[in-house]
């Protein structure tokens, strides 16, 4: 049986970490930089220790997953102390297998969940894809039972393509919600609600899911109405920043329909 401990404490791990222990793994160490957030992790799993540093060459685990900032992997792979035979992984979108190269073992690898993640947001890793890299055959053995374990969708990709999935992600998820929260702001600003655009930001969704995203597209840019374009423009003068934001995608969707 795998022994896991996890290098971070943040919304990923606030997840991933039961995720394994629910599956039958042993979640047995939690570092973080804050010792706090690794207290409330370890009080979701079964008999997890808050670990105090980077020493693991004692610990009696055999997977180290490194759920930290991007900016941080690096660091972290070059200052970890690990066991013998260790594998050492990462869960960045972005972040090359590369950055953990010059880590203290032979065996590493990336363990990547295509979700987005929130600590007071229950997730279900079982319909939550999850991309795997690795350097050598017996690591990428561990990563599948790994995956395998939690998730139905377990597929092995390279740096260059996870970093187009990380980028059309941020596209598809990142985006549409400050396109949501552009959109609340609106609302608000003019004595509405924002429950009232629910219903047609689901069946937005829905219809793109099933007939595609392109096919799907409505709206004033689509049709090329310049009339109100130019009416919204009007309307929102009055802020600059949004005005330019509506103006770049209204632009973007009028070259991609009408590129004559």
């Amino acid at each position: 049986m795998h022994t896991i401990s996890f290098i971070g404490s943040g919304n990923l791990a606030w997840h991933l970490a039961p995720a394994f222990d629910n599956a039958g793994f042993i979640v047995k160490e939690v570092f973080s930089p804050n010792t706090r957030h690794a207290e409330e992790l370890t009080e979701r799993l079964y008999q997890a220790e808050v670990k105090a540093t980077l020493d693991f060459s004692t610990s009696d685990s055999s997977i180290f997953i490194i759920a930290a900032n991007d900016d941080s992997i690096s660091d972290i792979a070059k200052e970890i102390i690990l066991p013998d035979d260790a594998v050492l992984t990462h869960t960045s979108g972005s972040v090359p297998l590369t950055d953990l190269q010059f880590a203290a073992t032979s065996n590493i690898g990336v363990f990547y969940p295509l979700q987005t993640f929130s600590k007071s947001k229950k997730i279900d890793f079982k319909q939550t894809p999850i991309f795997i890299e690795s350097n050598n055959e017996q690591t990428e053995s561990v990563l599948m039972t790994l995956a395998k374990a939690i998730s139905n969708q377990v597929k092995q990709i390279g740096s260059e393509e996870r970093k187009a999935l990380h980028i059309a992600a941020v596209f598809a998820s990142n985006f549409t919600n400050h396109m949501l929260t552009l959109s609340q702001k609106i609302m608000l600003q003019n004595g509405m609600e924002f429950d009232w655009l629910k219903p047609l930001i689901i069946e937005t969704i829905n219809k793109s899911l099933q007939v595609g995203p392109e096919s799907a597209q409505t709206g004033p840019a689509r049709r090329g109405d310049l009339e109100t374009l130019e009416k919204h423009m009007a309307f929102l003068q009055s802020d600059p920043d949004l005005s330019e934001v509506y103006k770049i995608i209204s632009q973007h969707i009028i070259n991609l329909y009408h590129e004559d």
